[in-house]
């Protein structure tokens, strides 16, 4: 898996959602930026860059923990499995907290199996896992016309960034996937996801702008596209909603969705932290942003959540939509397998220290330990097979957007 530089140059900015002319060029209103310019991407380097999977390989390879017991329950997981079917629908809706759900979940649950399937792939080298992977991002790029309804922009930003990651595993690591469904995934995302994320959501709790950027900058990678790239960027900095750095967190990292609960709020930790790795993995330093604010947010909020009091100021959102007048325990203690991203990059690669992040991945290690072996093969696929035949959806992999924490980013 050789690394791939590609030198770009300007796309156009003109975009018509409607028409498969969409897929050629980004809308106007992503074009200004101050980000890098012209860019030379690196593949494969959305969530994880060449790298990073040999590093993973060789850990497994020799044996080495967490890295073998996370590997293992990633192989447990019964989106590993090669009988799974995608469930994909031309118009799908996801409603206010996922009411109605018309093909949100299976949207969803999809995308992680995809991911799971081609990150596979990538770290076993058995084929078998990559034609998986190929198969479900294909039947939802020929199938879906629509996604609609008071949480669409939430839903692409959420599971668009799974399947961004799988393709980019699939185009830089295997040359299986023919042209033709690489061009159907294309035009999916250009002529339906873009146009539904393209304008963030300024006033909404700052978890959907940071799933939005997530997966912007993922499909900036992907295709090679600065304009949507910049985008992400741009608004990571300086963008005027709640989930932009500098207003989702105060200065001392407490979270404008502190005072809501503290799953929604690790939500949004975890989706501004991938698009700071994936800013890294392309030469981009997105975690420095206000003297590292993000890993302030993340110290905070591992530390309220291991039990400890922590400091609480009330503080409005943007257009004051919200104001949470007190620190929230809701969903507190319910830590979300997304540490180790933040603390491999401030501990260390840059050296600073994370002790609350240290201990709140550690307690997550320890949880996660406990599943590993405790699910026969044989009968954990004759259950998923009473699941399909029931239209059963499974969540796996720990509650985290990105799956499969530990495995990759241990350190």
């Amino acid at each position: 898996m050789a690394l791939a530089v590609v030198c770009l140059s300007s796309l156009p900015v003109d975009v018509k959602a409607e028409t498969h002319e969409a897929s050629t060029a980004v809308a106007s209103d992503a074009s200004a930026s101050k980000a890098v310019t012209p860019h030379e991407f690196k593949h494969p380097g959305i969530a994880h860059s060449d790298a990073d999977i040999q590093r993973v390989k060789e850990k497994v390879a020799e044996g080495a923990e967490p890295w073998v017991a996370a590997w293992q329950q990633l192989t447990e997981s019964s989106y590993f499995s090669l009988r799974w079917e995608p469930q994909p629908l031309a118009n799908v809706e996801r409603g206010a907290s996922n009411r109605p759900d018309i093909g949100s979940t299976d949207f969803s649950q999809d995308a992680r199996a995809a991911y799971t399937h081609a990150l596979a792939w990538a770290l076993s080298e058995e084929e078998a896992h990559a034609r998986k992977a190929s198969e479900i991002i294909d039947a939802w790029s020929t199938t879906l016309r629509s996604i609609e309804n008071h949480d669409a922009k939430l839903l692409v930003g959420m599971a668009g960034h799974l399947f961004c990651n799988a393709a980019e595993l699939l185009k830089h690591t295997w040359d299986g996937w023919p042209e033709q469904n690489q061009e159907r995934f294309r035009s999916m995302v250009y002529d339906i996801w873009y146009p539904i994320i393209h304008d963030y959501y300024p006033s909404a709790n700052g978890n959907w702008d940071a799933s939005m950027l997530q997966t912007m900058i993922a499909m900036g990678v992907y295709f090679e596209d600065e304009q949507m790239f910049n985008s992400a960027v741009d608004y990571f900095r300086s963008g005027k909603g709640n989930g932009a750095i500098g207003n989702y967190f105060n200065e001392f990292g407490e979270c404008q969705e502190t005072g809501r609960d503290q799953a929604h709020t690790q939500m949004g930790l975890e989706f501004l932290a991938n698009t700071a790795e994936t800013a890294w993995n392309q030469g981009l330093d997105l975690y420095g942003e206000l003297d590292n604010r993000l890993l302030a947010g993340f110290e905070y909020t591992a530390k309220y959540n291991l039990g400890f009091e922590v400091r609480y100021e009330p503080y409005r959102s943007f257009e004051g939509r919200y104001h949470y007048k007190r620190i929230s325990d809701d969903s507190r203690g319910r830590l979300r397998p997304m540490y180790e991203t933040v603390y491999r990059h401030y501990f260390v690669r840059q050296k600073l220290e994370a002790p609350y992040t240290h201990q709140a991945l550690l307690k997550i290690r320890e949880n996660e330990l406990h599943t590993v072996g405790e699910r026969d093969g044989r009968e954990s696929d004759r259950r998923d097979d009473r699941r399909r035949r029931s239209g059963e959806r499974r969540r796996n992999g720990g509650g985290a957007s990105l799956l499969w924490n530990t495995l990759m980013y241990a350190s």
